[in-house]
């Protein structure tokens, strides 16, 4: 026992491991980033700015995949195994990183966007779909500049036990901002949304080779040696 800390059980608190960190196998193949958004409007500023950034993610080299929420059921209304969530599923699964963009409404997230989230199980079996994946927030306003969406998603990020990037997007007055087309206008909005996703390409680069390693935690592993414990005592039994 070590007696500068006697609740600890030395054999699973592990030292860090720098190779695990920088693996020097890494993966070639472009990072695959899921993107939700939390409007159903025909013109949704979410949605636009959503598609100007999986833009400049394929232009950054990532794979891409946009969710739309159109026919997904309230959570626990149907089950699991209905075709929207089924497809929302097998995105979080495939993605490697994501892009989460909401309106804020009456100072929040909208319900689409929390919906969408709430619908992505913490574990499937003994997989967690978004344990270690990167994630980036953006919002926009009818309004002046708030930060109230964004920092709600990074409470739900940090739940999820995906690693949120420092940087984030809060467009103003959105309807401004996008021309006729749905394309964003050149502005200090649209090149800060330039500079979240390439922080995010980066550290989903720099994350995705490790990403089981960086959410690995002493909890987890005493909690699993409690239950192999156990069931190896009930067989002897």
């Amino acid at each position: 026992m070590n007696q500068e800390l006697p609740n600890i059980d030395a054999a699973l608190l592990e030292q860090v491991d720098l190779e695990r960190l920088a693996p020097a196998q890494r993966s070639i193949h472009a990072p695959r980033i899921l993107l939700l958004y939390g409007s159903v409007r025909e013109r949704s500023y979410s949605r636009l700015l959503t598609e100007e950034a999986a833009r400049l993610l394929r232009t950054l080299g990532a794979e891409t995949r946009i969710f739309d929420p159109r026919g997904l059921p309230l959570p626990d209304s149907e089950p699991d195994t209905h075709p929207k969530v089924v497809e929302l599923r097998e995105l979080a699964q495939w993605s490697e990183g994501m892009v989460w963009t909401s309106p804020e409404r009456h100072g929040a997230m909208t319900g689409i966007l929390k919906m969408q989230i709430d619908w992505i199980p913490l574990s499937v079996g003994a997989v967690r779909p978004t344990q270690g994946k990167t994630l980036a927030v953006m919002e926009v306003s009818g309004g002046s500049q708030s930060f109230n969406a964004v920092n709600q998603m990074r409470v739900l990020g940090r739940w999820m036990r995906m690693i949120t990037i420092p940087n984030q997007s809060s467009v103003a007055k959105a309807f401004l901002e996008f021309d006729e087309s749905g394309r964003m206008k050149p502005s200090s909005y649209y090149e800060r949304v330039v500079d979240v996703m390439e922080e995010l390409v980066k550290f989903t680069l720099l994350t995705r080779d490790c990403a089981d390693y960086l959410v690995d935690r002493y909890s987890e592993r005493r909690e699993s040696a409690e239950a192999l414990s156990k069931r190896v005592n009930q067989r002897n039994i």
